[in-house]
């Protein structure tokens, strides 16, 4: 039971950059998300430093609120955003980009 003096509870924690790269890379593949993984997908750490990504947007994006890694990723071009946006795109054969999935590290 917590009376109106007590602190409010700390929010719960938002999806990592790598998580959200995984749940995109999922939802463009029509596949559920536990299914992004060996031997029919490459691990996430052949292309980029999970830890890195994870670290480098832990930080409010207030600091630098244009900041974002582009990767490919299984056929695809990735972008994470500052603000939390998860660009997944996949380039035509001209190099266009001709389909883009937006998902938010705070869905």
């Amino acid at each position: 039971m917590s009376s109106a003096s007590d602190p409010p509870s700390p929010p719960e924690r938002e999806s990592v950059p790598t998580q959200a790269v995984i749940e995109a890379i999922a939802a463009r593949e029509g596949v559920d998300v536990t299914d992004v993984e060996p031997p029919a997908y490459e691990p996430l750490y052949t292309v980029v430093d999970p830890a890195a990504l994870d670290r480098l947007f832990r930080t409010p994006s207030a600091i630098c609120p244009d900041a974002r890694v582009s990767f490919e990723y299984e056929g695809y071009e990735v972008v994470v955003h500052s603000d939390g946006r998860v660009d997944v795109s996949e380039r035509s054969a001209t190099g266009e980009t001709d389909f883009s999935i937006d998902r938010s590290l705070e869905e």
